[in-house]
């Protein structure tokens, strides 16, 4: 078994993502040190690509979009959350911003996370 090395470049990266790749296709052993090679390789990735590769949350209009197409919901459906239908257009289209209320609503209701909801939108 190789050692671990720290990442320390993107050839490290890359050598680490390769080492990593063979335990998906033959998982290892539970309590193993394979498994634990694979756990070690994993949080070192993570790191890396946390610093250098960072994924913003979505706009929160998207986030709220991207929900209701995940659970087949219509405009009418946000109503608890967000109040009249005519708001609820306000708000998907970008006019209205998402008030506390509305976004506590939303994660409690359709389980959106608070960070994507919290986000500044898109300027229009």
């Amino acid at each position: 078994m190789d050692n671990i090395h720290p990442i320390h470049t993107e050839r490290d990266y890359e050598r680490a993502l390769k080492d990593v790749e063979t335990y998906f296709d033959n998982e290892p052993a539970p309590g193993s040190p394979e498994e634990e090679r694979f756990e070690v390789l994993l949080a070192l990735i993570k790191v890396w690509e946390d610093a250098h590769y960072p994924i913003d949350p979505p706009d929160p209009v998207d986030a709220i979009k991207f929900r209701m197409e995940q659970a087949g919901l219509t405009p009418k459906d946000l109503m608890p959350a967000i109040g009249r239908l005519n708001r609820v257009y306000e708000v998907l289209n970008g006019k209205r911003s998402l008030t506390l209320p509305m976004i506590w609503k939303l994660n409690d209701l359709f389980g959106i996370p608070l960070e994507s909801l919290i986000r500044p939108p898109k300027a229009a």
